[in-house]
């Protein structure tokens, strides 16, 4: 008896020392996997660039120790106080997508993340959770969950997640290995949001500088406001009460009033003014290529779009964005428009990210909006959100006591241009020039003392005055304004044999664009039969 207790105790004792070296045998092998699998993931954090390529390699590594279906990684935004699905592998239905957006409250990452624990869920945990994304697991056929928090110095970033179609549910050592994973990919997230600003900031300085070099070359600037007509002064004095606000200001008035001149002041006057005045002519840009002009795009979003770029809105970020032409936006871009002025967010074309700026926008137009508005053409709300504050600008003829110290001004211009000296402008000169009608405004003007400094050789200025036929004394009436604009545009016309584009033809010695031009032809019922 006592020999088979022996015999039994021995064979018992073997079987502890074999279960023994199995669990130590197990625990080695899970320990060499463990280290295999962060030497792994650190090779492919070293070797891949790109952000999905390394993704993948991680989701690979992981899935060769940790079996699992569904492997994601979420970074937190702050700014939308919700996680970006930056990426996911995953062949499902496609509920869950890159970069949609989760929320923080009612999602398994949203736990890990706000605990900075990480967090096992199986299929119950999945419908007490009542959220769209955790009924999106549940419908992708998801049936257990491992989350962990991405942290990097106290920092949260995000979480990496994986999952299962089945219902084996992950166990604490799985929590572990993936928590390891983690910290790695931490710290490359951490680069990788870093090197996306840098870029960001770098691309968007690049384009600034651009610009700017643009805008040192612009004519215009705010000195350039001549005149001291009381029509001129209300419009200063409007410009002087809105421009430290951040409302919207829309600018109307005649094609060559200086509506530009206005904004850049309104700029000037801002709290902006240390950012940058950004412009855009609605008119002179093809409507295909307006939103991208306006909004950005990613690269390969459209045939020929070769290179990401950036948009006027976020070039604007901080500091103005000047509209012009604001009323030949087509009707189709006019919705997205009009989130960016109220929500202050809109995505590139090509890409599902939204971005959030801080832009003040001034528009411009030489068209009546209420027509607009009126025929269906202009969106009303949009034509709210623009009419904040109106400011109306007076048309030459309004203010012709402004018209000698704007011709003397010019002169100075062009002549130090051309260096010359134009030193006197004669009496019949001027008054030529001061009963004019200048149906193409200031512009007009502009273009007139220009081309009579080209034509000058001595130091008095030569006006070419049969070109400059006085204007009728009463100017009340509209059907007599009419008549003085009809007038002034046939004389334009007969000198140019009815060309109107060119360097030579009409709408240019009058100052006005030419699909401006012949829209007033149109307006006034000019046919070249009859005239």
């Amino acid at each position: 008896m006592h020999e088979l207790t022996s015999q039994v105790a021995l064979a018992v004792d073997n079987t502890l020392h074999h279960e023994a070296a199995e669990q130590a045998q197990h625990q080695l092998a899970w320990k060499r996997d463990r280290l295999q699998l962060l030497l792994d993931v650190n090779n492919a954090l070293v070797s891949n660039l790109d952000r999905r390529a390394l993704f993948s390699a991680i989701s690979a590594c992981l899935r060769r120790v940790v079996s699992h279906d569904y492997t994601s990684l979420a970074v937190y935004d702050a700014d939308r106080k919700a996680f970006d699905m930056w990426a996911i592998e995953f062949e499902g239905k496609g509920l869950i997508k890159e970069h949609m957006l989760v929320p923080v409250a009612g999602s398994p990452a949203g736990v890990a993340f706000t605990t900075g624990e990480p967090r096992r869920v199986e299929r119950a945990d999945l419908v007490a959770f009542e959220s769209e994304v955790g009924a999106a697991l549940l419908a992708e056929g998801i049936q257990s969950m491992c989350t962990v928090p991405l942290t990097v110095h106290d920092r949260r970033l995000g979480t990496l997640s994986i999952g299962r179609l089945g219902t084996e549910p992950f166990t604490a050592c799985d929590s572990e290995l993936l928590a390891s994973v983690a910290s790695q990919v931490a710290f490359s997230v951490e680069n990788s949001l870093a090197f996306q600003e840098i870029a960001e900031l770098k691309d968007k300085l690049a384009a600034e500088k651009v610009y700017l070099e643009d805008e040192i070359r612009t004519e215009y600037n705010f000195e350039e406001v001549i005149g001291q007509a009381p029509a001129l002064k209300r419009v200063l004095h409007q410009v002087e009460t809105v421009a430290p606000t951040d409302s919207a200001v829309l600018i109307c008035g005649e094609t060559g009033t200086g509506k530009e001149l206005i904004a850049r002041a309104i700029h000037d006057l801002s709290r902006r003014r240390q950012r940058t005045l950004v412009k855009v002519n609605c008119a002179a840009i093809p409507t295909g290529l307006l939103e991208s002009e306006l909004f950005g795009h990613e690269r390969g979003a459209f045939t020929g779009a070769i290179a990401q770029r950036i948009g006027r809105f976020e070039l604007a970020d901080g500091g103005t964005l000047f509209l012009d032409e604001v009323g030949d936006i087509p009707l189709e871009l006019q919705p997205k428009l009009l989130r960016v002025l109220q929500e202050q967010e809109f995505e590139r074309l090509g890409s599902t990210r939204t971005r959030r700026v801080h832009v003040r926008v001034v528009a411009a137009t030489n068209r009546n909006l209420d027509e607009m508005v009126a025929a269906g053409t202009f969106r009303n709300d949009l034509y709210y959100r623009l009419n904040v504050f109106p400011i109306t600008l007076p048309s030459l003829r309004e203010r012709p006591e402004d018209i000698p110290p704007l011709v003397r001004y010019f002169v100075q211009k062009f002549a130090r241009r051309m260096n010359k000296r134009v030193e006197t402008v004669p009496a019949d000169a001027m008054a030529a020039l001061a009963q004019y009608a200048w149906p193409g405004n200031v512009r007009e003007l502009e273009n007139a003392v220009e081309r009579a400094v080209i034509l000058t050789s001595g130091s008095a200025l030569r006006v070419p005055l049969s070109e400059f036929r006085a204007r009728p004394a009463a100017l009340t009436g509209l059907a007599t304004l009419e008549a003085t604009e009809r007038q002034a545009i046939l004389r334009a016309l007969h000198d140019t044999n009815w060309v109107l584009g060119g360097p030579h033809g009409a709408a240019t010695r009058l100052g006005l664009k030419r699909t401006t031009l012949q829209s007033r032809i149109r307006k006034l019922g000019i046919h070249r039969s009859t005239a």
